[in-house]
């Protein structure tokens, strides 16, 4: 069976294309680059043994994402990653991701009706819950207001989904992420994102390997433990092999409605500092940082409740955080030995 796996190149998507042909999955990729390297698909290949097909192109372009799909008709399923995704920029750049994330989205679903393609899984985020009034978020917990526009477009984006599925042959499970750190084991992928670095783990990394002169820790007056924000840090192969089993779901017709909806993390909140300390305590690199004023756009702290992704889908995280931060260590430092 054929899979389109937008944003493939991507960081998430990389090491989900690497899962799906490791269980037998074709898979086409659709990527504009924006935020990634073409060399990526070498590195897929020399981890799955297969190369990917791939296409070079924007999905918020209606006229060549319709073209894409009447060549591609025979698709079995789509994986949605492709969208920005860094909660700062977006606040300062709103009209950017509401343009980007929702029009390559409505691009998207009408290829699928008007080719018969009925099944897509869509990267959302824990950030639809805005701040929880209760923790940990489950799937039932109310979607508050959003916190920033990226936020704010993954809301948009599932109500976009549940709209069209009323009455569309489309079958769609929405994954709510929440923050996915770490590489593969092979050094090979991993998250490499263009310019400063928006997620903690990564500007973690190039300032431990010298390419930052100090990591900028968003604040320490939140009213957690230690005063900075907590987060459900999830190992980004773990994220990958839900995707995969979400997919046999649908094309399995095994699902229990239309649109299904399932957190992915570990249940477990860490707060920046205990990032910070796992690293240090995993790799024996000391780091230097700073605690800098809040940053626009971040909520306190969430974590996530994942009894119904680990019973309805048989999937559990398995990674550590030391295991997780060790392994984004591993691939910064594979980066330099390639330069």
């Amino acid at each position: 069976m054929k899979i389109l796996v937008t944003g493939g190149t991507g960081y998430i998507g990389s090491h989900t294309v690497v899962e799906l042909q490791n269980k037998g999955f074709e898979v086409i990729i659709v990527d504009n680059l924006s935020n990634s390297s073409i060399e990526v698909l070498d590195s897929i290949a020399k981890i799955s043994g297969r190369k990917p097909l791939f296409e070079k192109f924007d999905l918020t372009d209606a006229v060549r994402t319709s073209e894409f799909f009447r060549l591609h008709n025979d698709i079995g399923a789509i994986i949605h990653f492709a969208a920005f995704k860094a909660v700062g920029e977006s606040v300062e750049f709103p009209l950017m991701y509401y343009r980007n994330n929702l029009t390559s989205l409505i691009n998207i679903l009408q290829g699928m009706i008007d080719n018969g393609i009925g099944n897509i899984v869509f990267s959302s985020s824990c950030t639809v819950y805005g701040q929880p009034e209760v923790l940990p978020a489950s799937e039932n917990s109310p979607i508050l207001k959003a916190e920033s526009p990226y936020g704010n477009t993954k809301q948009i984006c599932e109500e976009i989904i549940n709209d069209t599925c009323v009455n569309a042959s489309i079958r769609s499970i929405l994954l709510r992420y929440f923050n996915p750190i770490g590489a593969h084991d092979s050094g090979l992928i991993g998250e490499l994102p263009t310019g400063i670095p928006g997620n903690l783990v990564p500007y973690l990394t190039q300032t431990a390997i010298g390419k930052r002169d100090f990591l900028r820790v968003w604040g320490n007056d939140y009213v957690t433990p230690d005063g900075t924000a907590i987060r459900d840090y999830i190992h980004v192969v773990d994220l990958a092999k839900a995707h995969v089993i979400a997919v046999e779901r649908m094309v399995n017709r095994a699902g229990k409605k239309k649109v299904e909806v399932f957190n992915l993390g570990t249940g477990n909140g860490f707060s920046v500092l205990e990032v910070i300390q796992s690293f240090e305590r995993s790799t024996g690199v000391k780091l230097n940082y700073k605690i800098m004023e809040r940053r626009a756009g971040d909520i306190v702290k969430v974590w996530a409740d994942t009894t119904w992704a680990n019973q309805e889908l048989g999937w559990k995280a398995e990674k550590t955080l030391d295991e997780m931060t060790r392994s984004a260590w591993m691939w910064e430092l594979a980066l330099a030995q390639k330069k």
